[in-house]
């Protein structure tokens, strides 16, 4: 079955938190930030490659569908889909378990470095005609996250 999205970033965060909290105090949290998610960004576009060939399917909608469900597991989120079409995917998510278990530990900001920052390099790997916009996160202390996937024409 295999372990789910959010535990995986629970036990990831074991290591990443006190790593980014030292590099933080050692070359300044600017830096310090710039420095993860430049090779977070890497990993994730990587990620977002593999898994769209892995798909076999260009429709956008049925894809990331497909990916919201795999984030979802483990009661993760909660969300709505506004539209699902062969070239868009609006959702908002309402509720995330991510951002409860980062403010938890007392670290929300570290919680966005590291998981919601990923989103933007992971739909890159998508492909050039693929745009993800983002305008507010639970984990910054919005109300939603409202994730809107765009084909763009070239």
């Amino acid at each position: 079955m295999g372990i789910s999205v959010i535990e995986q970033a629970k036990i990831q965060a074991q290591v990443l938190v006190p790593l980014v909290k030292t590099l933080q105090a050692e070359l300044g949290e600017e830096r310090a930030n710039a420095l993860v998610r430049k090779a977070l960004g890497d990993v994730y576009r990587r990620l977002g490659e593999q898994w769209w060939r892995a798909r076999g399917s260009k429709h956008l909608g049925e894809n990331m569908a497909s990916a919201f469900a795999a984030f979802a597991k483990g009661e993760a989120i909660d969300y709505s889909v506004r539209a699902q079409s062969q070239d868009a995917y609006e959702i908002n998510v309402t509720e995330c378990r991510y951002a409860q278990f980062y403010k938890e530990l007392g670290e929300p900001e570290l919680g966005f470095l590291l998981v919601c920052c990923s989103d933007f390099p992971f739909a890159e790997g998508f492909g050039p005609d693929i745009k993800l916009t983002r305008t507010q996160t639970i984990m910054q202390g919005a109300s939603h996250c409202d994730f809107r996937y765009r084909r763009q024409e070239d």
